[in-house]
């Protein structure tokens, strides 16, 4: 079972990757991930990856498409994976298409979670991180006992760069330009599906399982 995940940063797309990986015992795959395992060993595609990060420019399409195309040859992806963070644009959407059909292989399901943007405002808004020991919290879904101490070690709290309004709204525009586009695409290629992400995790992992059959 071969799935792609959608949705916008913030939509929870990621946690219902790991959710699916645990369920079906295939792997989570991240573009990041990959990234990392490479480097850490030294692979020569780690090693080319590893000279554009070091600029702070993105690993061109090409390298990224070879590492994740690398990644599928391991054993653990015999019964499928899920693909988290990749492709994010038409382009990179394509050219997996072309590489799968090479070796007679296609994508079975693209979801997308669909959370409207202002709810992804609120969301990544309101989270809180320990300056201390790391650890998240939420306002208003996952309040900690005293505001602005951490639950877990009393640090201090503090909203990432991340999570600040007017830098999610920028994501959220990059994301409406380059990706969003993709659920056209997977539409076209006629494995789109699309779970309600403004429900509770368990029951929008509920109506995944539902899709996946």
């Amino acid at each position: 079972m071969k799935i792609v995940m959608l949705g916008a940063p913030g939509a929870g797309k990621g946690t219902q990757a790991k959710m699916i990986a645990a369920k079906y015992d295939i792997p989570h795959i991240s573009t990041g991930d990959i990234f990392r395992a490479n480097i850490k060993n030294g692979t020569e595609l780690g090693k080319k990856a590893k000279e554009y990060m070091d600029r702070g420019q993105l690993v061109p399409d090409e390298l990224t498409l070879e590492l994740i195309m690398d990644r599928f040859t391991n054993p653990d992806c015999v019964n499928g994976y899920v693909l988290d963070g990749f492709p994010r644009t038409i382009a990179q959407a394509k050219a997996l298409t072309a590489s799968l059909e090479a070796k007679g292989e296609k994508m079975d399901f693209a979801i997308d979670v669909d959370v409207p943007d202002e709810n992804i405002v609120d969301r990544m808004g309101g989270r809180r991180a320990c300056v201390a020991c790391g650890g998240t919290f939420h306002i208003k879904y996952n309040p900690t006992k005293i505001e602005g101490k951490c639950d877990l070690c009393g640090g201090e709290l503090m909203i990432r760069d991340d999570d600040k309004p007017e830098t999610v709204l920028n994501r959220l525009s990059v994301y409406h330009t380059q990706t969003q586009p993709l659920i056209n695409y997977y539409t076209e290629e006629g494995i789109l599906k699309t779970v309600d992400g403004t429900k509770d995790v368990n029951k929008v992992f509920e109506d995944i399982l539902e899709i996946l059959g």
